[in-house]
């Protein structure tokens, strides 16, 4: 049995789950998710505080959907709940980033502007060189930093361009030079 899987999940309070026969849709104080139901795996609602997943069978196809399926409803319910967020941090001499309405401005060295258009359901704030993404479902938000810290990897030798918040950056020497 999966170790995952066969825990239950707690529904806080103003948070409702709904199952249906292909999609399980989670409303919240921040908003509404919806999942499909993967196949040969069983979702329930037991007395309308606890989520319980469970599998048809023990073939090796719905062991390995056990645990994600669980993992993916308890981030719903994280999600209309409390939220997600993700800090980017920009280094770098000269560089700039600054929001127009739903364009994500950054000039990050290049011959030109770099601009991002913001998905529905993710907000970006920006303080400083500090770039903050938010939103309700954890894949979106990881996507939209994944796709913001593209642009600008940063680099070993001085670590410039887009790193995110925490994120520990090999350095490499340069050249050694003689002596």
């Amino acid at each position: 049995m999966s170790r995952i899987g066969k825990l239950p999940i707690e529904i806080p309070a103003g948070v409702t789950i709904t199952v249906d026969n292909d999609f399980i849709t989670v409303k919240g104080p921040k908003g509404e998710l919806k999942q499909f139901t993967m196949p040969g795996i069983n979702v329930k609602v037991d007395d309308g505080n606890k989520v319980i997943v469970t599998r048809e069978t023990e073939e090796r196809e719905h062991r390995s959907k056990h645990g994600l399926m669980r993992t993916l409803i308890a981030n719903m319910v994280t999600g209309v709940t409390k939220g997600f967020e993700k800090k980017l941090e920009v280094t770098g001499v000269g560089f700039r980033v600054n929001l127009a309405g739903n364009v994500l401005k950054m000039s990050l060295g290049f011959s030109h502007e770099v601009q991002y258009k913001i998905p529905d359901g993710i907000q970006i704030k920006v303080e400083q060189l500090t770039i903050t993404v938010t939103g309700i479902d954890k894949q979106l938000v990881g996507q939209v930093a994944a796709e913001i810290r593209s642009f600008k990897k940063p680099e070993p030798y001085k670590g410039k361009g887009i790193a995110y918040s925490g994120e520990r950056i090999l350095r490499k020497s340069g050249k050694s030079g003689k002596e």
